[in-house]
């Protein structure tokens, strides 16, 4: 049976809709090619867009010779979405428009491994005051993103926090926080948000082949191969941060031993200069030691970096990328962390992998999380602008 005329309509806002969500601004010639309509459907559907206040169409900045050609793109205010950074100390809150830039953002100190519930409440307490201070309506709010530094199993959305998160083992989150907030939520590990922020707004953008390693109080990544992401039978592709390293190393508590986590995370790091220094080392005096250029940071860092960039070989072995985007907070380390990256990754790969392969650091920094839980949000805005539109 054919589509009704009504339903070609809906196909042809929802492939406009989706084209100026992929790209920005584009002229309506580039609209032809993207979506594959008429001229004269565009021009209808532009003219229906713009009345409701979802697309604009305005001069280009871009040219400055002769008359300004007109670009359609998506109504900044026409849209929002919350994401949110769930690590292992803090819940972070930004709240992005639909062009994905952030106008709200901020942080609740909590112990997020010992209590779901403390954490969903100062979640909660982050959306309440977020609508407050922008005075955005609740119903202009698409949905509420989440990354969370554990596994997250794609066919249930339920983490896999044994070991890792234990409050999180058994619980629904992505239930807790809609039926907190009251709006619609998506789950995924925060390296995937990672990633998926870094090709959309970050140094990843037109990268179809980028593995992006979190190096924050837990190691993982997320990978997307071929424009896709990655993820596996359950979802949990990408933990390099249990990848053992060091058979007699430190029991991680996973359960494994020798973990790369138990040696290049921050937490790790410090533990092994207090333990040699005999006084307490944190993660925030560890990075200020490292940028004076203390011997023992350095040598502790730099002994990090070579294990990080072993388990990264194995990583490009397999699967071939042209770009590894590192973040996390032990990203700020600079070259004392990526020159033995680099080194090890040549030691220990072909040639031919690594020849072309760029490391490079995350251009988000520790906002890449939050902004890319958002972004999967934004990415079924054409969608949920389409539903119960003709």
């Amino acid at each position: 049976m054919s589509a009704t005329p009504a339903n070609m309509r809906r196909l042809g806002r929802l492939r406009v809709l989706q084209a100026l969500s992929e790209v920005g601004e584009v002229s309506r010639g580039d609209l032809l090619q993207l979506t594959g309509l008429s001229r004269a459907t565009i021009s209808s559907l532009v003219a229906d867009l713009a009345r409701e206040g979802l697309v604009r169409e305005q001069s280009s900045v871009a040219s400055r010779l002769g008359r300004p050609p007109l670009v359609v793109s998506l109504v900044p205010s026409a849209g929002y979405a919350f994401g949110l950074d769930l690590g292992h100390d803090h819940a972070r809150l930004i709240l992005s428009d639909l062009a994905g830039t952030p106008i709200w953002d901020d942080t609740a100190d909590v112990d997020v491994d010992s209590s779901a519930e403390d954490t969903v409440a100062a979640a909660a307490e982050l959306v309440q005051a977020a609508l407050e201070d922008t005075e955005i309506e609740r119903a202009s709010v698409l949905g509420l993103g989440v990354g969370i530094a554990c596994p997250v199993d794609r066919r249930t959305g339920m983490p896999r926090a044994d070991g890792i998160m234990p409050a999180w083992a058994g619980t629904k989150p992505a239930e807790m926080l809609t039926g907190r907030t009251g709006l619609r939520t998506l789950v995924v590990n925060d390296a995937n948000a990672c990633v998926v922020a870094e090709r959309r707004y970050g140094v990843a953008r037109h990268c179809d082949d980028v593995v992006y390693l979190r190096l924050s109080a837990g190691i993982g990544a997320g990978v997307v191969c071929d424009g896709r992401m990655l993820l596996g039978h359950d979802g949990l592709v990408g933990e390099l941060g249990h990848i053992s390293v060091d058979p007699r190393g430190e029991v991680c508590r996973c359960g494994n031993r020798g973990c790369l986590e138990t040696i290049a995370s921050p937490a790790a790091i410090a533990r092994l200069l207090s333990r040699g220094w005999g006084r307490t080392v944190s993660h925030t005096e560890l990075m200020a030691l490292v940028r004076d250029g203390d011997r023992g940071a350095v040598r502790a860092v730099e002994d990090a970096g070579e294990a990080v960039g072993r388990t990264l070989a194995m990583t490009v072995m397999t699967l071939n990328p042209t770009l590894v985007v590192v973040g996390g907070e032990l990203a700020a380390a600079g070259n004392v962390l990526f020159d033995p990256i680099h080194r090890a990754l040549r030691r220990n790969s072909l040639s031919d992998l690594h020849g072309e392969l760029r490391v490079i650091d995350s251009a988000l920094g520790d906002s890449a999380s939050a902004r890319g839980a958002a972004a999967l949000v934004l990415a079924e805005a054409p969608n949920l602008l389409t539903i119960d539109k003709v």
